[in-house]
């Protein structure tokens, strides 16, 4: 995973009386370094506010709830940490008084079968379940660990834990995120329509605006204004402008100006833009350009007004922490059954693009011509890890959905233009068949990661939303 924003996590260590109290401060220690080593911020009860940091007792969860509510707005999720047995209330009284729906991980540690006398037994194997009992009962959701009880210092808890902080940046960022629809859905491409009302009831809001207004505003820039000038450098320190001609370059970023000036004024993470025809009719090039720098800049913005695709390509980004594309599943491979080209006209992040031009859109062209096309993008993405997914507003069912998995991407020989790759993916022809029969869109996104598992338990666990992982 890149790096992402440093993470802040509530810690409960669990603690009951006639277990052996050393384990609590040799615990409160331990995970205190495993954070400090991982760049974790913790928000827990100090030695001082309770016995060895723990919470066990009514008043003791208050004290550790009041303390969470202090730091509500920082805490990205929770911790329970069981050294013992635990005190099942404890921990489920003060994620309760404490307010906070942010995610929740159990971690129990293991015994000793060397030290399973009075004085060393831990017996978490037992607690973990109770306490994740009672969390069931109150109904609070959890996540669990690969295994069931675990050293922090053991491998698989400490990836355990970094795939729980990007869990947590999914679910607290898609809880609020707002995405910008500017102009129109394409008339002909009725499959990316979406609910508004659906999105908005998940937390999800999304702020239209008329490409007329967008383009209006870009018009009235000229080529002296700092703020073009500005961007032309951006453009032109981004990427190779080929054959573009200037007077080309200059539009496009007049209307990049025009979108950054849209995005802020709103407060905005993502975008989803009328691509075509219009701009092109109208405006004279591609907005591509403008959308592969939003991307790659962690701004998702997606093509032809493909709301939920934009949603998708965010949370790929914060479960990854890298920039996301949007992509149409567009052809077969050959006679591979398990490989299939990715394309689209095209506004890949540079990151999935090293050889990056700007250039036409050649299909496009032969409607609204090519020369009104400039601001496409070229290039070819090389080999890397696949995740590949898509969110969509099921209207007939009143429900958000998901399908989503893992693959690669490769090296193999592929002659075209625009911006293309090819994955491989297994059972490819199963996963087709239930893209098309649950009404799944043609676009879907890609990101370069292995995050389908951090997708998975947000989308289904947190958010509620039907996910389908194709294996």
């Amino acid at each position: 995973m890149a790096a992402t924003k440093n993470s802040t996590l509530g810690v409960i260590i669990g603690n009951r009386d006639f277990f052996p109290d050393k384990l609590v401060a040799e615990a409160r220690t331990e995970i205190l370094d495993l954070f400090k080593q991982l760049n974790i911020t913790p928000v827990m009860l100090s030695d001082a506010d309770s016995k060895l940091g723990g919470v066990e007792t009514f008043a003791e969860a208050q004290k550790c709830a009041a303390l969470f509510k202090k730091h509500a707005d920082d805490i990205d999720g929770i911790l329970v940490v069981l050294p013992n047995f635990g005190d099942e209330k404890g921990v489920a009284e003060t994620i309760k008084l404490s307010g906070l729906t942010v995610p929740v991980l159990i971690q129990g540690y293991p015994d000793d079968l060397a030290k399973m006398d009075v004085v060393n037994r831990r017996d978490a194997w037992c607690g973990k379940i109770s306490v994740c009992n009672n969390l069931y009962q109150y109904g609070i959701k959890y996540s669990l660990t690969t295994k069931h009880v675990v050293s922090p210092r053991d491998e698989s808890f400490i990836m355990d834990l970094k795939n729980f902080t990007a869990v947590c940046r999914v679910v607290n960022g898609l809880r609020k995120v707002r995405i910008g629809a500017v102009g129109a859905r394409p008339t002909a491409f009725n499959t990316v329509r979406y609910s508004e009302k659906l999105l908005q009831r998940n937390g999800i809001s999304v702020t239209t605006v008329d490409l007329s207004e967008i383009l209006g505003n870009a018009n009235k820039l000229t080529k002296d204004d700092a703020s073009v000038k500005a961007k032309l450098e951006k453009i032109h320190a981004y990427t190779n402008t080929g054959l573009t001609p200037p007077d080309k370059l200059v539009q496009i970023a007049k209307l990049d100006v025009v979108l950054a000036d849209f995005m802020v004024e709103n407060s905005l993470d993502a975008t989803a833009i009328q691509c075509w025809t219009s701009i092109q009719k109208n405006y004279g090039c591609n907005v591509c350009t403008s959308m592969s720098m939003m991307s790659e800049n962690m701004l998702p913005s997606a093509c032809e007004v493909d709301v939920t695709g934009t949603l998708t390509m965010y949370a790929m980004q914060l479960a990854s922490g890298s920039p996301s594309a949007l992509v149409d599943w567009n052809n077969n491979y050959a006679d591979d059954d398990s490989k299939c080209v990715l394309f689209h006209c095209g506004n890949w992040a540079k990151s999935f693009l090293p050889d990056i031009t700007i250039s036409t859109a050649p299909i496009l062209g032969t409607s609204v011509g090519t020369e009104n096309t400039y601001g496409a993008l070229d290039g070819r993405t090389p080999a890397m890890p696949l995740t590949y997914g898509r969110i969509s507003t099921d209207d007939c069912k009143g429900v958000i959905k998901a399908y989503i998995g893992e693959g690669e991407l490769t090296d193999d020989a592929l002659k075209t233009f625009g911006n293309r790759a090819v994955a491989q993916i297994n059972n490819l022809q199963g996963l087709m068949n239930y893209v098309c029969r649950n009404g799944f869109e043609h676009h879907v996104v890609m990101n370069a990661s292995k995050t389908a598992g951090v997708l998975k338990e947000a989308f289904e666990n947190y958010l509620g939303w039907e996910t389908y992982t194709h294996a």
